[in-house]
C-alpha cells in the first residue's frame, strides 16, 4: 500500500513496516540534494517529529515522521550519495523504515490520486 503526506513524503506499507521517502515533487522543488542526515536505528518518533534532514543546493528541509513508530533500518547509500534520492525517489532513494505503532493510522493518509490532486 502506497500512501502520501501533505509534507511530500511517501510511505510503502507492508504489514506494520513503512518504508519512507520523499516524493518526486519534493525532489523537484528542492533541486539537487547534497547532504542527507538519517535518524538512528532504534529511535522512536511521534507523527510530525523531525526524523531526518535533507540539504540541497537551494535549501535545507526536515523530513517528518509520517506516523508514530520506531526506526528499524536506514538507507546508508543515500547518506553516501544523496543524488540517489533525486534519481530514484520512489525506490532506491528511500530514507528509512519504521515499525508503526498503529498501522491503521495510515488509513488517514492520502492515496496517490489524492496526492497528485494536491500537487496538481
Amino acid at each position: 500500500m502506497l500512501k502520501f503526506t501533505e509534507e511530500h513524503e511517501w510511505l510503502r506499507i507492508e504489514g506494520d513496516i513503512a518504508t519512507v521517502g520523499i516524493t518526486e515533487h519534493a525532489t523537484t522543488q528542492l533541486g539537487d540534494l547534497v547532504f542527507v542526515e538519517l535518524p538512528a536505528v532504534g529511535a522512536s518518533f511521534a507523527k510530525g517529529d523531525d526524523a531526518a534532514v535533507v540539504e540541497s543546493v537551494k535549501a535545507a528541509s526536515e523530513l517528518y515522521a509520517p506516523l508514530d513508530g520506531e526506526i528499524t533500518e536506514v538507507n546508508e547509500a543515500i547518506a553516501d550519495d544523496p543524488s540517489i534520492v533525486n534519481n530514484d525517489p520512489l525506490e532506491a532513494g528511500w530514507f528509512f523504515k519504521m515499525k508503526l505503532s498503529d498501522p491503521s493510522a495510515a488509513d488517514a493518509l492520502m492515496d496517490e490520486a489524492a496526492y497528485k490532486a494536491m500537487v496538481g
